[in-house]
């Protein structure tokens, strides 16, 4: 028996969903990077620096 489209259509879905969590997880597990640790930092000191200007 042959699929229907909508059947097609909703195996097509479950599979994309399924690969798009596991790049979501993949990426979520892994450690922020030094050079975007090292940028955050200096945005904060700027921020408490113009705070203690005031």
């Amino acid at each position: 028996m042959a699929k229907t489209e909508r059947e097609i259509n909703s195996g097509s879905s479950a599979m994309i969903d399924q690969n798009l969590k596991k790049v979501y997880d993949d990426l979520a597990g892994e450690e922020v990077p030094d050079r975007f640790k090292d940028l955050l930092a200096k945005l904060k000191q700027q921020d408490s620096g113009a705070g203690d200007s005031k």
